[in-house]
């Protein structure tokens, strides 16, 4: 699935941003930066989108995004408190942004554990001066499947603040 087939959750993402006067980060991990180019795909976006951070490794996770050594080793880098501390060490960060979401999980084929299976994402979203929420959640099917639920419903959570 292309960030096109994304767009008109995209456009709702982005005006609903918009209305709000809120700016966005992404801090993606098992998506690769997809979240943040569905939105970028839409002409305009530059108005609410303050950027995106890829945070594949651990260490990045540590420094770009501010999570801790001890949830990472005490939870995993696929965990709620770790999806917490990446949205919002990269709000905390982040110059302009009002909002961010993240998102880390096990998009497969390996991976999985009996505890965490492939499929498993954890999200993270925080506002500025606002509340912090997270889910958890297990998506079916193959690698690009995972992702792509995570992508939709990542902007779905977006929708809800």
């Amino acid at each position: 699935m292309s960030g096109t087939d994304f767009r008109t959750l995209s456009e709702k993402v982005l005006k609903h941003l918009s209305d709000r006067g809120m700016r966005l980060i992404t801090v993606e991990s098992c998506t690769g930066g997809m979240i943040c180019a569905a939105l970028t795909d839409i002409p305009g976006s530059s108005n609410v989108i303050e950027g995106g951070l890829i945070t594949y490794s651990n260490a990045l996770k540590m420094s770009a995004a501010g999570v801790s050594e001890e949830i990472l080793a005490g939870c995993g880098a696929v965990s709620e408190e770790t999806a917490q501390a990446m949205a919002e060490g990269a709000l905390w960060h982040a110059a302009d942004a009002t909002i961010a979401i993240a998102v880390t999980g096990i998009a497969g084929p390996d991976g999985g554990t009996a505890g965490k299976p492939v499929g498993t994402v954890c999200f993270g979203i925080s506002v500025f001066q606002g509340a912090s929420r997270t889910e958890r959640h297990v998506f079916p099917g193959g690698r690009s499947d995972v992702r792509n639920a995570t992508v939709r419903h990542a902007l779905e959570m977006i929708l809800k603040v």
